[in-house]
């Protein structure tokens, strides 16, 4: 791999890539990956959604040769937003959680729709989706990448999910209490 940079060269390398979160780089996100070039663990041309001119961007930045993208990682298509056909959609909610910017709405047994201007086009609604009702289509009208405003949006919904998974926590200790008392065990 490649030398570890300054520090606080990840959140430069983070600012350009495209926030997609789509993890298709091998990494959770785009912050991981940017802190794995930092560190010298990562290439700059694992990110198919940014594309070549990410991958110029970083090799700018970086002071490195520029490189292909590497197709393990997939390939650069133009933008693509997720789409669900409301008449399959069953309700299952299984593609609310995966998706990092909540860029889907809906609630169980309910059908589920997508905020076209939130979606990043990651892709990762796809594979839970039970009766394959979701498909990813063109951007008809190219939205302005927001960066910025993706990362906001993935920071809430990390925050969401950690807040859901402490009060799950919460409750599970409760009921166990709640049955020792009960029970006299400890």
């Amino acid at each position: 791999m490649n030398e570890p940079v300054a520090p606080d060269m990840a959140a430069r390398i983070d600012a350009l890539l495209p926030q997609t979160q789509c993890t298709r780089c091998g990494y959770s996100g785009c912050s991981p990956y940017a802190a794995a070039i930092a560190a010298g663990e990562a290439q700059i041309n694992q990110c198919p959604p940014g594309g070549q001119a990410t991958i110029e961007a970083l090799a700018r930045l970086l002071d490195r040769p520029t490189m292909s993208l590497n197709p393990v990682h997939g390939v650069e298509k133009p933008p693509l937003v997720a789409w669900i056909d409301e008449t399959r959609c069953i309700g299952c909610a299984r593609c609310l959680g995966p998706c990092p910017v909540d860029a889907i709405v809906g609630a169980p047994k309910y059908m589920h729709t997508v905020l076209i201007e939130r979606c990043t086009g990651c892709e990762l609604c796809l594979p839970p989706c039970p009766v394959d009702c979701i498909d990813m289509r063109p951007l008809l009208e190219p939205a302005e990448n927001n960066p910025a405003l993706n990362r906001r949006r993935y920071a809430a919904h990390s925050a969401r999910l950690l807040d859901q998974a402490a009060e799950r926590q919460r409750q599970l200790d409760a009921k166990k209490a709640l049955v020792a008392r009960r029970t006299g065990t400890p």
